[in-house]
């Protein structure tokens, strides 16, 4: 069975290599990186992902404008987002669920733990 793949988008050198790790090797993930929105998004629409982890502070468009773009196009609207963010308040969790997306887990996050969250969210568990 081919493994699911997953593609991180984060800004952050070692968050996007720790969650890669974790993903790759506590849940046996494929995981495709990207290091701003610009070429998640192309990543996305090439690499057809079963999934988006998508840090929601990015340099050249934040997560939640990226999320938009992603919904507004045929080819990605399918895939689901799990929200990555240090943003914990409770209004931005509110502002998040009404948004769509699967599920927001909180940075730092445990790297033990990553695969769990990402597995329950989606239902891959």
């Amino acid at each position: 069975m081919t493994p699911k793949r997953v593609l991180v988008i984060d800004d952050e050198d070692d968050i996007r290599e720790v969650a890669k790790t974790s993903l790759e090797i506590m849940a046996g993930l494929d995981v495709i990186l990207a290091h701003n929105s610009g070429e998640g998004i192309q990543k996305a629409e090439i690499e057809q992902p079963d999934a988006i982890l998508l840090d929601v502070m990015l340099p050249d468009m934040d997560g939640v404008s990226t999320f938009h773009k992603l919904q507004s196009n045929p080819a990605t609207q399918h895939i689901p987002v799990i929200f990555l963010t240090a943003k914990v308040q409770a209004s931005e969790q509110r502002r998040f669920a009404t948004l769509g997306i699967r599920a927001v887990i909180t940075k730092p996050f445990k790297p033990a733990l990553l695969a769990e969250q990402l597995l329950g969210a989606l239902g891959w568990d």
